[in-house]
């Protein structure tokens, strides 16, 4: 009996640990003892000094034995007591793993009866129409689908069946969805072949709005509207729905409506089934839509929808459906206000200055006009762009007015510029009445002129310059130049009664006007500054025109503008225009240059005039100069002022004149017959040079000028003395040198007069005599 007690005592680990107690027990006792002998034998070795060399390898043995238990004991331990822990733990281990998948066994049950369970409400919502309850007994099902393919065994064929089931389902609401959908709002739009680029095409645009209840459901009015629009929520569809709806509003109903001053909305309401949106053409006068009346049809379209189609918070179960309604403004939001800043506001910004008052009226329609949008929620948040933009208004008007000024200035620089009007001395700048300073600066300005106008009257010369002086001469200027000008002054004007940030932008726009000018009108008109010498006069006379005024245009508006010291207004741009306009004419003097010079060429070196050929070319190259010099003369009268005209011709016939000169003394031998023809040659430019000169209209008045031609052709007396050589005997050439005192001495040198001498002679005793008499 005690040994089957021992057997099942030992089969349950309980004998092993009574006997390792008892084991524990016995060895205690004996360490005790152990611990008492050893202790003794230390007293009685170290302190009683008794020999007891046995008694202690007794112990010892003794020690080494207990030692002996009591690593078989530890083995004991780690060996069977700890082998039986890890039988127990792996036990546990499965049991838990069973109990895991026992449980993940029920929660799967239970998912797929959750599933059928949604399923079969979702049908039933389905066919009741009842499309909140639908699209959320089909979300339960899709959770629970997504619970069941998180389980380790997704491959399972039952999970693929419910995934591709839950996917028509879904697909099958939607459809429904969209069904209804179409129903609540019908549109009526152009045929696709149309081009939407006139009033007509958008005539036949509709919009028919159903209130979503049936026309004998009068217990559930509007039931079925924010069951589609809570359904679509919850299904992720509502967004996609409102987006390509509000897509469609504003480009066939809204869009027109802005653009097109002559369209309107008409609103027609049907008892119980809703209303319908329809655009009518209407006329109208203005190029532009008004904001006013574009705020008014663009309410009128979205306060209908709003009743009609989105407005459900009377309902109180609809609170929910109205949250989708912040969203709207993104949707279509930017894309009008974009379209009513570029087509209403733009146009609306006032022209001047003195408008801008009138402009708060814009400014409160848009405000009201947003705040209905709020009300309605179709807006959230502060004030938009549409807003900002039409409260900066200043700003605006600034930009507006200068792109107009800068556009309207480029359109004058590429006129046609042979249009022209004189000016006078007496002509002044057009510059309108500016505002009077302050009045104590005023009168402190006025004071210090009187009292400075005393003094100076003792001071005063007696001489006094002529009031022309500082006046432009007369001269013709291009008439586009003049209204630049006029155009110039009429901004600074505008400036001058803006803010300070506007008068800024303006006055620098004024200053970008002749940048503009500097850059442009070269380019622009670079080939007929070439070709036409009259518009190259007439550019030098704008350019000159346009530095007269700079210099004290600045000063004018100076104590009106709101600008820093320092600033240098318009005279830092004076000395630039007139190398423009000098450069211009320039060129074209040297194309003039080019062309004498060219004829001049053709006659042979003005040699061997003795041949008629030769002399015939000569001739016809003098003539052909001359020609040219009365058509410049004719192209420039009236044109340049007096002196330019007459330096620039006297500069011409004088190049003519060199060029004879040069061409006469590189000749080595001239005969009588050579001579005679080049004297002939030298009086024809003497006789017909100076009736070249006609600056003025009046002939009576060029007479004067004429006269004058050796101030304008430094080489008009060498040409006459050249002439008088040509058909003198050496006595009179030694007599006209007077020993290097006479007028031939005045216009050759010595050298130059004997190299003439040896063309024109032989070489004789009294060329000999000449020749050592031409001494200086």
């Amino acid at each position: 009996m005690s040994s089957f007690v021992t057997e099942v005592l030992a089969s349950s680990g309980k004998l092993e640990k009574d006997d390792l107690a008892c084991k524990i027990s016995k060895l205690s006792r004996k360490v005790e003892e152990t611990k008492e002998e050893v202790t003794d034998m230390i007293n009685k070795k170290y302190i009683e000094f008794i020999p007891s060399m046995e008694g202690a390898e007794e112990l010892l043995d003794q020690v080494e034995s207990v030692s002996k238990d009591i690593d078989l004991l530890k083995s004991c331990i780690e060996n069977e007591v700890q082998q039986n822990l890890h039988d127990a733990v792996t036990e546990y281990a499965k049991l838990k793993q069973q109990l895991e998948k026992n449980t993940a066994v029920i929660d799967l049950l239970q998912h797929l009866q959750e599933f059928d369970t949604a399923i079969e409400e979702y049908h039933r919502a389905l066919q009741e129409k009842n499309y909140v309850v639908a699209a959320k007994q089909h979300g339960k099902a899709r959770a629970s689908v997504n619970a069941l393919k998180a389980w380790k065994d997704t491959e399972l064929p039952l999970v693929r069946a419910l995934s591709s089931e839950i996917t028509i389902q879904r697909e099958n609401l939607i459809y429904h969805l969209g069904e209804e959908w179409q129903k609540l709002a019908v549109w009526k739009l152009p045929s696709t072949k149309t081009e939407l680029t006139s009033v007509k095409s958008f005539l036949k645009t509709a919009l028919h709005l159903n209130r979503g209840g049936s026309k004998g459901d009068e217990s559930v009015p509007h039931a079925l509207l924010p069951s589609i629009l809570q359904a679509l929520s919850i299904q992720g569809e509502l967004h996609k729905k409102i987006k390509l709806f509000g897509q469609v509003l504003f480009k066939y109903m809204l869009k027109p409506l802005i653009i097109f001053p002559s369209l309107v909305v008409e609103v027609s309401s049907q008892p119980e089934q809703g209303a319908v949106l329809s655009l009518q053409c209407t006329e109208t006068k203005a190029d532009h839509p008004d904001p006013s009346q574009v705020y008014i049809k663009v309410l009128t379209v979205l306060k209908t929808l709003h009743e009609q189609l989105f407005g459900t918070s009377r309902n109180p179960k609809s609170k929910k459906i109205l949250q989708y309604q912040e969203g709207r403004s993104d949707l279509i939001w930017k894309e009008m206000s974009e379209c009513i800043i570029r087509e209403c506001l733009v146009h609306s910004i006032p022209a001047n200055s003195s408008q801008l008052a009138e402009y708060s009226e814009v400014i409160k329609r848009t405000e009201d006009f947003e705040s209905s949008l709020k009300e309605m929620g179709y807006l959230a948040g502060d004030s938009t762009d549409l807003l900002k933009y039409a409260r900066n208004v200043n700003c605006h008007f600034a930009s507006k007015k200068c792109q107009d000024v800068i556009v309207a200035a480029r359109k004058l620089m590429a006129s046609e510029m042979h249009n022209t009007v004189k000016i006078t001395p007496e002509y002044k700048l057009s510059i309108p009445k500016l505002p009077s300073p302050s009045g104590g600066e005023k009168e402190r300005k006025e004071s210090c002129k009187k009292s400075a106008h005393y003094d100076q009257q003792s001071l005063e010369n007696e001489k006094q310059l002529s009031p022309n002086t500082m006046c432009l001469p007369v001269c013709r200027i291009s008439e586009s130049v003049q209204q630049l000008m006029d155009l110039a002054i009429q901004t600074l004007s505008e400036a001058v009664g803006s803010s300070p940030q506007c008068a800024v932008q303006l006055f620098y726009t004024v200053r970008n006007i002749f940048h503009l000018f500097y850059d442009v009108v070269p380019t622009y008109h670079k080939d007929n500054f070439l070709k036409l010498p009259h518009l190259a006069a007439i550019q030098h006379n704008n350019c000159m025109f346009i530095a007269h005024h700079l210099l004290t245009l600045g000063f004018q508006f100076k104590p009106h503008l709101p600008l820093k010291d320092g600033v240098a207004y318009f005279v830092d741009l004076v000395p630039g225009f007139r190398r423009l306009g000098a450069r211009c004419f320039v060129a074209q003097m040297n194309v003039q240059k080019a062309e004498m010079l060219e004829r001049l060429s053709t006659a042979r070196n003005f040699s061997n005039l003795d041949d008629e050929d030769s002399y015939s070319v000569a001739s016809k190259a003098i003539r052909q100069v001359i020609h040219q010099l009365r058509r410049l003369g004719k192209v420039w009268q009236d044109v340049l002022p007096v002196n330019i005209y007459c330096k620039s011709i006297g500069t011409l016939l004088n190049t003519a004149i060199s060029e004879l000169i040069n061409k006469i003394m590189m000749l080595e031998d001239i005969s009588n017959m050579d001579g005679e023809r080049l004297r002939t040659l030298c009086q024809t430019i003497i006789e017909e040079g100076p009736l070249v000169f006609n600056p003025l209209p009046e002939e009576n008045k060029n007479k004067k000028y004429q006269e004058e031609v050796p101030v304008y052709a430094k080489k008009w007396m060498t040409l006459k003395e050249i002439s008088m050589v040509l058909n003198a005997n050496l006595q009179e050439i030694v007599d006209r040198w007077a020993e290097g005192k006479g007028p031939l001495a005045v216009e050759f040198s010595c050298n130059e007069m004997k190299s003439l001498i040896r063309a024109l002679f032989k070489n004789t005793e009294r060329r000999a005599a000449a020749l050592a008499k031409i001494v200086k």
